[in-house]
This record gives C-alpha cells, structure tokens and sequence, in this order.
C-alpha cells in the first residue's frame, strides 16, 4: 500500500470543503482546521474576528493511488470560487480566502501548475487570487465542527450552501465517489 500523504486546502467554510472531500474515494479522513495565522491555538471565535490571519481550511488525509494530489485540486476549484478575494458567498473575511498549503515541493509546484493551466484556458470570468503556501502549524478546530454537513443537513446553511456542492460533486465527479 502506497504512503498517505496530506494536503491542506482553505475554499471558504470549512464546513462545505470538509463535506465535499469526505465524498471522495482515496480520501480517508477530512479534519477542518485553522492554519496561515500567528495566533498559537486558534479558536472558532477568536478566527471568525478576522484577526487572527487564519483561514478555515481542511487537512485530508489521502492515498495518492487512489486520489492523486491534481485530482484533489481539480474537486477544490470546481467545488468554490477561486476568484473572489477573502470571500465565498456571504461568509466574508480573510478567514475565507481561498489558498494551498503544500506540505512538499511537488504539491507547490502542482498547484502552481494547476492554477497557471486553469487561468490559460480561462475557466473562470476573473483572475484566480488563490494563493499557494507552505503550510505552517494547522490547528485542528473544535469537535463540534468535524463532520459538521452530515450531522447537520437540515440546518438552514447546510441546504442552502453545502448540499448543492454535494450534488455538485456527485454528478461531475462520480468517477472519484466512494
């Protein structure tokens, strides 16, 4: 079996990008989590002041065999808009930027290449502002929001903003499904 390897991406809530990449199959666990800030040990509250420089992100888990690294970043820039700065629908601040922590050499320059190749063929109608980082200390968020879609899918957020991702993914994607 092949080593799992990591990948840490921030596409606004982490509540829409933890539900989106746990469908996935190679995937085999999503923690949301905070990273990118100077603050030591984050909170929920003290991130969501925008103070703090965090972003929301999510740390997964996965089998490169399975799921490569590009495929990942293929699901992330379909599953968020990479266009518009600290900002994904309503949720508004720098908290909800959209930006790739590598963890390795290759992981950067994939996603360099990736972020070059969707802006050459001009998928999107503005420029892509997603930064690419070396990850720094990712701090795991508060239990309350681990799996927070599935055990939440009648709150009004989740319908509304995460369950058309998943349907999102579940018909472009269902080659990459568990």
């Amino acid at each position: 079996m092949s080593e799992i390897e990591v990948a840490i991406v921030a596409g606004g809530c982490f509540w829409c990008t933890e539900a989106v990449f746990l469908e996935l199959k190679g995937v085999y666990k999503v923690v949301p989590g905070y990273i990118g800030g100077e603050m030591p040990n984050p909170t929920y509250k003290a991130i969501c002041t925008g103070q703090t420089g965090h972003a929301e992100a999510i740390q997964i888990e996965f089998n490169p065999i399975d799921i490569s690294y590009e495929e990942l970043l293929e699901v992330f820039f379909a599953t968020h808009n990479p266009t518009t700065l600290n900002r994904q629908g309503n949720d508004i601040g720098t908290q909800y930027r959209s930006e790739i922590f590598y963890t390795n050499e290759n992981q950067k320059q994939i996603a360099e290449d990736y972020i070059k190749l969707l802006t050459e063929e001009n998928i999107f109608e503005s420029p892509i502002v997603t930064t690419v980082s070396e990850a720094t200390t990712f701090y795991v968020a508060e239990d309350y929001h681990h799996n927070y879609y599935n055990g939440n899918k009648e709150q009004g957020y989740c319908s509304f903003m995460i369950a058309p991702k998943i349907e999102k993914v579940k018909k472009v994607f269902k080659d990459k499904l568990k």
